[in-house]
């Protein structure tokens, strides 16, 4: 395989999942504030960022099925049209104040948010087995763009329309085409198809008993619901605390800089410590993160607790990712990843709900103790296979 072919087919993907977390970063900082103005009740707020994820969910069997029928190129692209539609019909709901138009256009684009999911294992098929982990790595740290192009554009586009943010959505709109031609230069691998009469792998309930896909897909679950929890209710929690949207920008940004920077080096270190190590310590600056949002609702306090929550996202979601690599055959990949795309989408659904509610209801207090438990399971799944696998090298 040409080195020089797979750099420039992994830096097209990088970029792709950089416009994908420029959606979702637009997402997240604006949807909740859309929300408080347009629902009926305060704590409805959230809905329209439930509804991204809660699409997601449903999307994930319908995402497997057509990656395995047109392959990734043409999924891929297809998840950018449905993109490029919900943001329009997103910008009119806005314009027109229709809460419930927002909601459901959002649940519509979910389906890219499945789809594009998808890049990080699409990442480990551009380059020979011996790369997987960098690979990965370096199409998460891709993400940086969003972190650079989503506050900023998210700021700038808020009123340049009468309705605040309607603008936003239209420029979603725009990334969403640039993406589709970006993705057509991109070579990807073909589509692991059984032969005639062969069998097409194990079923799925048999995958998912393995006790690696249980902890990958449960660290993988787990760590994002617990970010999106966080993140999702920041900017809601500082209006409260009377911060300027600027800053609640300024918050994300950084937040997504601690998700997408140690990217950079994040295969490395699952290369030379293994992926639960890494893991580990995604889930000691997740306990960390709490304890410093806990200690005060200052600007720097945000700031600090979004970047170590970004960092711990890192760590939990990038191994957890190389993990399940271990979990599945090529010929049981699109079933086995549209299941670990499910959990982390119902994960992220009932998070976002409870976000919306617990921050407008009980506060950012009380939503920060809560994070404590799904944290704690976390660091105790890792314990145990990382137990589980030590017995059996003894034995």
């Amino acid at each position: 395989m040409n080195t020089r072919h797979v750099k420039r087919n992994l830096g097209l993907l990088a970029i792709c999942q950089g416009l994908f977390l420029t959606n979702n970063v637009i997402f997240i900082a604006i949807n909740g504030l859309v929300g408080l103005a347009l629902a009926p009740l305060g704590w409805m707020a959230t809905l329209p960022v439930m509804g991204y994820v809660v699409g997601g969910a449903l999307s994930t069997g319908f995402v497997a099925r057509t990656q395995a029928r047109w392959g990734r190129q043409r999924s891929f692209q297809f998840g950018l049209l449905v993109a490029f539609a919900s943001a329009l019909v997103c910008a009119w709901a806005a314009a027109n104040r229709q809460f419930w138009l927002l909601c459901a256009a959002t649940v519509v684009a979910g389906y890219y948010n499945a789809n594009a999911s998808l890049y990080r294992f699409a990442a480990a098929e551009l380059c020979p087995p011996e790369m997987r982990e960098r690979a990965v790595s370096i199409v998460m740290a891709g993400g940086l763009l969003g972190a650079v192009i989503g506050p900023a554009l998210a700021s700038r586009t808020r009123d340049l329309l009468p309705t605040p943010f309607a603008a936003a959505y239209l420029a979603l709109a725009l990334v969403a085409l640039v993406s589709m031609l970006l993705l057509a230069f991109i070579d990807f691998a073909p589509t692991a198809r059984p032969a005639e009469g062969a069998a097409a792998g194990r079923p799925l309930a048999e995958i998912m008993r393995q006790p690696v896909f249980i902890v990958s897909a449960a660290a993988g679950a787990l760590g994002f619901g617990v970010m999106n929890l966080l993140m999702a209710a920041t900017p809601i929690a500082m209006q409260q605390c009377s911060l300027p949207f600027g800053d609640a920008a300024l918050v994300l940004q950084w937040h997504v800089i601690g998700m997408f920077a140690p990217g950079f080096f994040t295969g490395h270190l699952i290369k030379r410590f293994g992926a639960l190590p890494v893991m580990g310590v995604g889930v000691a600056l997740n306990f960390a993160c709490i304890l410093v949002a806990l200690s005060g609702v200052e600007l720097h306090h945000f700031t600090v607790a979004l970047f170590m929550l970004g960092v711990g996202w890192n760590f939990l979601f990038t191994g957890s990712t190389t993990l399940s690599l271990t979990a599945y055959t090529p010929e049981e990949k699109d079933r086995a990843q549209g299941a670990l795309n499910f959990f982390v989408f119902a994960t992220l659904a009932l998070s976002s709900f409870a976000s919306g509610v617990l921050v407008t209801t009980r506060g950012w207090t009380l939503l920060n103790y809560g994070s404590l438990v799904p944290v704690a399971a976390t660091g105790a799944a890792l314990l145990w296979l990382s137990y589980r696998s030590a017995s059996r090298a003894r034995a």
